[in-house]
C-alpha cells in the first residue's frame, strides 16, 4: 500500500468502491466477496473483528470468519496530529495492528505519503470492540514513532506488536528502505522505551547509489511476529503488492528463540542478511498473496492476508486459511 507504482491501482479500487450502492450496516458479505488490504484480526467473546487499510481504518465483524459485515470506521476524520506531522496524508490509513493487553484493545496504524518515508505510526485504545457496548470509545494517543526523509533510512509503517515472555511490548515495522526494524516500547505503548533498544530483523539488498528519498528495490515489508512453541516466528512480505494481477507479493518466514533475533530461515540464513523461507505465494486463482497476520484462535492457528483475485480482474480479497506446522516446527499454509 506504500509505493508510487501502486497509486493508480488503489485509485481504481477506491473508485469502484465509491461507485457501489451504499452498504447497509446489516448487510452480510461472504468471505469470497470481501475486498480488503492488510487485514488483522481480534476476537472478543463470540465475535471476530477485522481491521484493515481504509479511510479512517476499515472495520468488519463476523461470528464465523466466513460471513462479514461492515462496522463504523475507527476514525470519523483523520487524527489532527497526523495531518500536521505528515505532509500529503489524507486520512487513508494503512496497515493497522490490533492486540489486547492489560485490559485494553490497542490499535496501531500507519499514516504516510505515497512512495515516501514521510511516515508515522499512531496508537489508539478501546476497552471493547463491541460497538453496542456503552464502554465503546476509541481514544487516540497520537504518534509513537515517525520517520523523516534524509534523517531515517527506515519507514514508519506496517506496525506489529509482540509482547515477550517477560511482558515487555515490542513493535516491529518497516517497508523497503533498510528493511524491518524492532523497537522496545514503554509499558503503555505510547512511545519508545528509554534507553532506546533497536534491532534490524529483516532486510534485502538495496541498490547502493539510490537517493535516500527513494524507497529502493529491497522489497520487504509487513512484518508480523508470532510465538509458537520455543520460537518467535517473523513473517514478512517480499516483492510487490498493489498492482492487481501484476502483484508478486509472497510471504517469507524465519524464527528465533529471542524476540530480538537473529531470525534464521530453514537453511540457517539470517533474515537481516536477505534470508527467508517461503510460506505462500500466488497461484492460478490469486496473485500477490501477502501482508499477513497469524493467530492462535479456538484451538487452531490461522493465517490471514490479502491477495488479488484472477477471476475478478485483480480485486484485493480477504484470505483466511488454517495454518499447520511441520514436525520440525515450520508453518504450512495450504492455498
Amino acid at each position: 500500500m506504500k509505493h508510487i507504482t501502486s497509486f493508480l491501482f488503489l485509485l481504481a479500487v477506491a473508485g469502484a468502491l465509491q461507485a457501489s450502492p451504499p452498504r447497509k450496516p446489516s448487510s452480510v458479505i461472504p468471505i469470497g466477496k470481501v475486498m480488503t488490504h492488510d487485514p488483522v484480526l481480534a476476537k472478543q467473546g463470540d465475535t471476530y473483528y477485522l481491521f484493515a487499510t481504509g479511510q479512517g481504518i476499515s472495520v468488519m465483524s463476523s461470528k464465523d470468519m466466513k460471513n462479514w459485515k461492515f462496522e463504523k470506521p475507527v476514525f470519523d476524520k483523520a487524527p489532527q496530529w497526523a495531518g500536521e506531522a505528515i505532509k500529503g496524508y489524507n486520512g487513508h490509513t494503512w496497515a493497522p495492528d490490533i492486540i489486547f493487553h492489560n485490559g485494553l484493545y490497542h490499535l496501531f496504524y500507519s499514516c504516510s505519503a505515497f512512495g515516501k518515508n514521510t511516515s508515522a505510526i499512531g496508537h489508539a485504545t478501546n476497552p471493547t470492540l463491541d460497538p453496542s457496548s456503552p464502554d465503546f470509545k476509541w481514544t487516540d494517543h497520537g504518534k509513537v514513532i515517525q520517520s523523516v526523509p534524509h534523517r531515517d533510512m527506515w519507514n514508519a509503517i506496517d506496525p506489529n506488536i509482540i509482547i515477550d515472555e517477560e511482558g515487555t511490548p515490542w513493535m516491529t515495522f518497516g517497508s523497503f528502505w533498510d528493511g524491518i526494524k524492532l523497537v522496545k516500547l514503554t509499558p503503555d505503548m505510547n512511545g519508545v522505551a528509554q534507553p532506546e533498544e533497536w534491532y534490524s530483523l529483516s532486510r534485502r539488498q538495496r541498490t547502493f547509489n539510490l537517493d535516500e528519498e527513494n524507497a529502493g528495490d529491497g522489497a520487504v515489508e509487513a512484518p508480523f511476529i508470532m510465538k509458537h512453541g520455543d520460537y518467535y516466528y517473523l513473517f514478512v512480505s517480499f516483492d510487490y503488492c498493489c498492482k492487481g494481477l501484476k502483484s508478486n507479493y509472497k510471504v517469507m518466514v524465519g524464527r528465533s528463540k529471542a524476540v530480538t533475533g537473529p531470525y534464521l530461515d530453514k537453511d540457517g540464513k539470517a533474515m537481516d542478511k536477505g534470508g527467508g523461507s517461503l510460506v505462500i505465494q500466488g497461484n492460478k486463482d490469486y496473485a500477490g498473496v501477502g501482508h499477513n497476520a497469524a493467530y492462535h484462535l479456538d484451538g487452531k492457528d490461522y493465517f490471514i492476508s490479502h491477495a488479488y483475485s484472477v477471476a475478478e480482474e485483480g480485486a484485493p480479497k480477504l484470505i483466511i486459511r488454517e495454518m499447520t506446522w511441520t514436525p520440525d516446527g515450520w508453518p504450512i499454509v495450504n492455498f
